[in-house]
């Protein structure tokens, strides 16, 4: 499993546009995410894996859900990259 910390991704976002999955609830999620984020909760995950594709970036609230949905897709040949720090870290808008 890849993983890059919170800045990393904030540098990604000012040059390119990553495809973001935030794993958490919905109501974590609408208290406020990372923007462009889509909102795939880890709960419905085996439901919805099939939304997700490769290079796509993993983000929760710490890194903690988001690196365990990035070994879940592993599991499914879906190569992830687990953002750690997660939501608390970020300071973008």
């Amino acid at each position: 499993m890849q993983t890059v910390d919170i800045s990393e991704l904030e540098l990604l976002t000012e040059s390119e546009n990553p495809v973001i999955v935030d794993v958490r609830e919905d109501f974590e999620y609408n208290s406020g995410h990372v923007p462009n984020a889509k909102n795939i909760p880890l709960s419905q995950l085996e439901e919805r894996y099939t939304e997700i594709t490769d290079g796509t970036y993993l983000i929760c609230q710490s890194g903690a859900r988001s690196a365990r949905a990035c070994q879940y897709l592993s599991t499914k040949g879906i190569d992830t990259i687990n953002i750690s720090g997660g939501t608390i870290a970020w300071n973008g808008p």
